[in-house]
This record gives structure tokens, C-alpha cells and sequence, in this order.
């Protein structure tokens, strides 16, 4: 892997000062999250945790997007190759516009991405990845249990909600935002998660399949 030069005289460090703030986060986090894969498959290298950063919810735009990357979803999750690969977020949305700004003209594959804000639980069987807030605390068992039967990404950010029964939960730990894996909960949902994914988790529950 070729790591390009970013001084205050490189090529990329000018486009990168011409970039908007906005921009210029997502990079910052794109580095760090590439350079923590890199350095998670060197031998004995620990794993990474990630900084809050700017804010908390846009740091979790650029995971989510991430972690998309490093899931395999069967065949028939999606109708064809040109389907969108569909983020969803149900309840309400804290996100307040960043997701739909860092997933803007990227691709997964040969699917394109997009991102709906649902307020149906009917609604979910039609997502690819689905965030459930905080907001959605008291209806945490419903959400899931409409993804279930579904190769859908559940991710999370309640307490505990890997052990309860979704995919991928988040956690701050020393004002860091960190996430945890069920293994289990990825074999229901017929998804494979790569293991440059799951060296970085803080915790993995269950047993590669």
C-alpha cells in the first residue's frame, strides 16, 4: 500500500486546503480509519479506537459508511447490481443532514447509495443497513424484530445493543466512539463481516461462523 505524501507542498494537501470543512473532516476520518486497517493487521498491533472528533454524529456517518464496506450481503438483498444499497434510519434522525453528505455520489460495489429516514417499521425490510437512535429506546425489540428475517445491518447505539440482539452497537468510551459485534446476530441476518472489521471491534460476541 502506497501512503502519498499530504506536506504543506504536496498536490494533495492543496486540494485537500481547497476542500470544504465538511470535506476536510471526512478525509481526516477516512485516514484515520484506513491507517487503523492497516495497522490492525500488522502481528500483534492492538485495536484501534476512533476520536469523537467534530461531533459525535458525524463521526458515526463516516462509520456507518465504513462499515458497509466490510459487509458481504447475499445475493438476493438486492434485486439486481445496479440496486441502491439503502441506509436507513428510523425514528428520529440525529444525523441532521450529514449522512445524505458523505454518502453523495459514492458506491458499494456497483450499487449506488442512498439514505431514507423512515417512520414506518413496515418500511425496514427494504433496508440494506438500519440505524436505530436513542430515540428509539422503548421500541428497541420491535425495530429489531422487523429486521429480522431480513439481511439487514442493524446498527445501534443504545446500551448494550449488540448483546440485545443487533449487529453492530456503538459505545463512547473516554469520549471515543467505539463499537462492539454480534457475530450471532450477523449469521441470522445472512451478512459476512470481514475480519479487518472485526479486529478492530471492541468486543466480538459469538464465534466466526
Amino acid at each position: 500500500m502506497t501512503l502519498q505524501r499530504t506536506g504543506p507542498c504536496s498536490p494533495a494537501s492543496h486540494r485537500l486546503h481547497q476542500a470544504g470543512p465538511h470535506a476536510r473532516f471526512g478525509f481526516r476520518i477516512l485516514r484515520i480509519f484506513s491507517l487503523a486497517l492497516l495497522l490492525a493487521t500488522l502481528p500483534g498491533s492492538p485495536p484501534r479506537s476512533y476520536a469523537q472528533g467534530k461531533g459525535e454524529y458525524e463521526v458515526k456517518t463516516y462509520f456507518l459508511f465504513h462499515f458497509a464496506q466490510f459487509v458481504e450481503w447475499p445475493p438476493d438483498a438486492f434485486k439486481d447490481a445496479s440496486t441502491p444499497l439503502t441506509f436507513c434510519t428510523i425514528g428520529d434522525d440525529p444525523f441532521d443532514g450529514a449522512f445524505e453528505q458523505v454518502i453523495k455520489g459514492k458506491s458499494i460495489t456497483t450499487h449506488p447509495l442512498e439514505v431514507q429516514h423512515l417512520k414506518a417499521r413496515d418500511q425496514i425490510a427494504a433496508c440494506q443497513v438500519l440505524f436505530i437512535g436513542s430515540s428509539e429506546k422503548k421500541h428497541l425489540g420491535e425495530d429489531l424484530a422487523s429486521a429480522a428475517g431480513h439481511p439487514i445491518l442493524t446498527v445501534g447505539e443504545t446500551d448494550n445493543f449488540a448483546q440485545n440482539g443487533g449487529v453492530i452497537g456503538f459505545l463512547m468510551e473516554n469520549e471515543k466512539v467505539r463499537f462492539e459485534i454480534n457475530l450471532q446476530s450477523a449469521a441470522k441476518a445472512n451478512l459476512k463481516i470481514s475480519s479487518r472489521l472485526l479486529i478492530l471491534a471492541k468486543d466480538v460476541i459469538g464465534k466466526v461462523p
